[in-house]
């Protein structure tokens, strides 16, 4: 017996229908499918509602992709072919998904978290349950179909020796003791934020360390972390927090040291102003392909916040908050590595080069 066999398109709308009351989905489905086909057997039966459980529950059928721990990202790029990362390497599966399917998950994925996504509201962010981070795009500014993206975050810190070379691990070793100011920066997907958190799994247990992210990604092994998530607007527009408004609810909270998950806005003048007044050996990642990038990106991002400071003024603070920039990467087999440490001198043009890997040197680094 398969679902060719039954009103398949009926059952669905039941399913839809009903599923708002206490009723167990799986247990649903399997009521569902007595009243539709009484005369059929238990395993045909368990076999209906198990091919129907893999589409109209949860993931539907990217369940059985994100069911293997080597997948670190499932990417849907609308109708169609389903892509993941696994082990580091991007890969097209034999799952396809129809549009009234794809409509379904992604629907069904951000009731739950108080978020909808349609045209006029065509783009949503969330955090999955156990943690993975969710984009969602729509059309019209997705015009090929609806696009998903869920990124899984291991619950494993890696150890900072499987990360940094001996020559980069003493320097970072020295950056964490002394409490300097350590900006990782690097590209998507890079591990930015697994180096994050085998930096912070070197500190002192006894310190009190306040995370702030837009999606709650860091697991710090450190007994007192404090950790704080922003929110996007309901759908009634209402509600945001921004990264903004946690930098500046993390001051109150007498933290030790703040973690700030990504810097990519105004959020930075507040991360450079903890940063210079106290808060030191404070942590944050940005998006940069290299060290001059990377101090680029915030000067400019500390230019954005309102009231905005004069540009050679933002240059300045960062440059005095900032004092180790550490670029990471993808090294051979696609493993995740250090990649350079630079110093910043507020006085020089450019990030000086402590330690960097053989051929790493970018273009736009100091020598």
């Amino acid at each position: 017996m398969s679902t060719g066999q039954l009103d398949v398109e009926r059952l669905r709308r039941r399913f839809r229908d009903e599923s708002a009351g206490e009723e167990d989905a799986t247990e649903l489905l399997a009521r569902l499918v007595r009243e539709e086909l009484p005369l059929v057997d238990g395993a045909a039966a368990q076999a209906v509602v198990d091919d129907l459980h893999r589409e109209l529950v949860g993931l539907g059928r990217l369940e059985e992709l994100w069911a293997d721990p080597a997948v670190t990202d499932v990417l849907v790029n609308g109708p169609g072919a389903v892509w993941v990362e696994r082990d580091g390497v991007l890969e097209a599966t034999g799952v396809r998904l129809r549009p009234d399917v794809l409509a379904s998950v992604i629907e069904r994925v951000l009731g739950p978290l108080g978020l909808r996504a349609d045209r006029a509201m065509p783009i949503a962010d969330g955090r999955l349950p156990d943690g993975s981070r969710l984009s969602v795009v729509m059309p019209p500014i997705a015009p090929d179909g609806p696009l998903l993206a869920i990124r899984r975050f291991t619950t494993r810190t890696l150890p900072l020796e499987e990360l940094a070379p001996p020559p980069a691990l003493e320097l970072l070793a020295d950056a964490m003791s002394s409490r300097a100011n350590v900006v990782v920066y690097g590209g998507t997907g890079s591990g930015k934020t697994t180096l994050l958190n085998a930096l912070c799994a070197t500190l002192p247990p006894a310190e009190r360390v306040v995370t702030v992210e837009d999606a709650a990604e860091l697991r710090l092994p450190l007994p007192h972390v404090v950790r704080l998530e922003a929110r996007p607007a309901n759908a009634e527009g209402r509600g945001r927090v921004t990264i903004r408004d946690l930098v500046r609810a993390a001051l109150r909270l007498r933290p030790d040291r703040i973690v700030v998950g990504e810097v990519r806005g105004a959020e930075a003048f507040d991360m450079v102003w903890a940063m210079s007044t106290g808060h030191d050996g404070s942590l944050s990642t940005c998006h940069a392909s290299s060290a001059t990038e990377a101090l680029e990106r915030l000067q400019t991002f500390v230019a954005m916040a309102d009231p905005a400071p004069p540009f050679e003024v933002a240059r300045q603070q960062v440059r005095r908050a900032v004092d180790v920039l550490v670029g990471v990467g993808r090294a051979a087999g696609a493993a995740r590595q250090v990649r350079a440490v630079h110093v910043v001198d507020p006085d020089a043009a450019e990030p000086v080069r402590l330690w960097s890997a053989p051929g790493n040197r970018s273009r736009r680094e100091a020598p």
